[in-house]
């Protein structure tokens, strides 16, 4: 296995560890080389402060001739995810020189050598403004099958699909650890053989913090099922009452003395069965979980009720006890809400009082108006009647109106 510092120029300078026949070109690692930038003194392969090759040496980048544009484009070269952190001074500070150019990437360039670049205004680049790049770990490793983004087989994204990931036995523990750490799944609580799919090898030793720094060959080995602790997603946790006594206050919820509260756990439902203990100082209550949810009734809040509960979820698959808990909730007991409850009725005996008063004001002008239009209309209609009488005797002649007035 070769051994390197860093500072041979060629491969063939370095040491040979494990003696003669211990590589027998199996075994690789898989390094992403770049002539023209790399990211030093990160925290792995997407981590850095960003250097390029200037006349055969290696340059620090300004972090005003740097933009987020740019590092999509460096990020990209290595093979990473998005960026997540750009800022000057975020790895120290280069012991050589400053790059003196500019770069104007439009964030679709392969390489950042291939991006354009102009000369800076200011020729000057203050100390501590060496510009440190963090990119995002790329979305190449899951789990699938174990109902969990936590549990299952092993895949690894690559060359456009996703491929299952093998290892030897004795290597399977370390691959283990690296895949549950990548993931941000805790530790690992077990390894298993996997399905009859057989994936590339990959080997690692246990300390990387992703696959892609392990070494991997194209060469079958078994799969295998990894099983971290933290598969199991956070439970909720709330409080109800039917009466009204529990109200919204600066810490959280205050609850009204005397009055009957249910706390609620509830959880995703990832896995059958388990059950919910909720923790409260002092006392410990457990329940069956139905339907991924279990309630927990407290009649007559007094000062022993107040204070930090939490839900923890309890269940047992893949042949171990797993758990998880929820955030806290802090509950506060509060005074009788008797005055509470006078000032609530008074309230609601104004409101009505004033409606009353409404109707009545708006109903008595216009019950008086719809009198006096009963009154205005019977006058309009005997005048109407006199108008027509005396039109009609107008109309008749002198015979007629004696007639009509003999027989009246």
């Amino acid at each position: 296995m070769l051994r390197c510092s860093g500072d041979e120029s060629s491969i063939r300078q370095c040491g040979i560890r494990g003696g003669p026949g211990f590589c027998d070109g199996e075994y690789y690692h898989h390094v992403t080389c770049s002539e023209s930038v790399r990211l030093v003194d990160g925290a792995g392969l997407c981590s850095g402060r960003v250097e390029v090759k200037s006349n055969q040496s290696w340059a620090s980048v300004c972090e005003a001739d740097f933009d987020r544009q740019d590092a999509e484009v460096v990020c990209g070269e290595f093979g990473c995810g998005a960026p997540a952190a750009l800022q000057g001074g975020l790895y120290g500070e280069g012991e050589g020189q400053t790059w003196d150019k500019e770069f104007q990437c439009k964030g679709n360039e392969s390489l950042l050598l291939d991006c354009d670049t102009s000369d800076r205004e200011n020729n000057t680049c203050l100390p501590g403004n060496a510009v440190g790049l963090t990119c995002s770990e790329p979305d190449d490793v899951r789990l699938v099958g174990g109902g969990s983004r936590c549990a299952g087989g092993v895949e690894w994204y690559d060359q456009g699909e996703w491929r299952t990931v093998g290892a030897d036995d004795w290597d399977q523990r370390d691959v283990a650890v690296v895949v549950c750490r990548q993931l941000g799944c805790g530790s690992t609580v077990s390894v298993l053989p996997g399905n009859t799919t057989r994936g590339f090898g990959v080997y690692c030793d246990g300390s990387e913090s992703s696959l892609r720094e392990c070494r991997r060959t194209y060469d079958l080995r078994p799969g295998l099922t990894v099983i971290c602790s933290d598969l199991l997603v956070q439970p909720d946790i709330f409080l109800t009452d039917s009466m009204g006594g529990v109200f919204r206050g600066h810490q959280g919820p205050e609850m009204f003395r005397g009055y009957n509260f249910t706390i609620t756990c509830s959880t995703q439902p990832q896995y059958p069965g388990g059950s919910f203990l909720l923790t409260f100082t002092g006392s410990n209550r457990t329940q069956l979980a139905v339907n991924h949810s279990a309630a927990f009734l407290f009649p007559a809040a007094d000062d022993s009720h107040q204070g930090n509960y939490s839900c923890v979820y309890d269940n047992y698959f893949f042949s171990h006890n797993f758990s998880s808990e929820s955030e806290l909730l802090s509950l506060t007991i509060t005074a009788s809400p008797l005055p509470a409850f006078i000032i609530r009725h008074v309230v609601v005996l104004l409101i009505l009082l004033t409606a009353i008063t409404t109707s009545y004001l708006y109903y008595k002008p216009t019950r008086r108006q719809k009198r006096v239009n009963r009154v205005s209309s019977m006058d309009l209609y005997v005048n109407a009647m006199e108008m027509v009488s005396l039109s009609s005797r107008a109309e008749a002649g002198p015979g007629e109106e004696r007639a009509a007035q003999g027989t009246e």
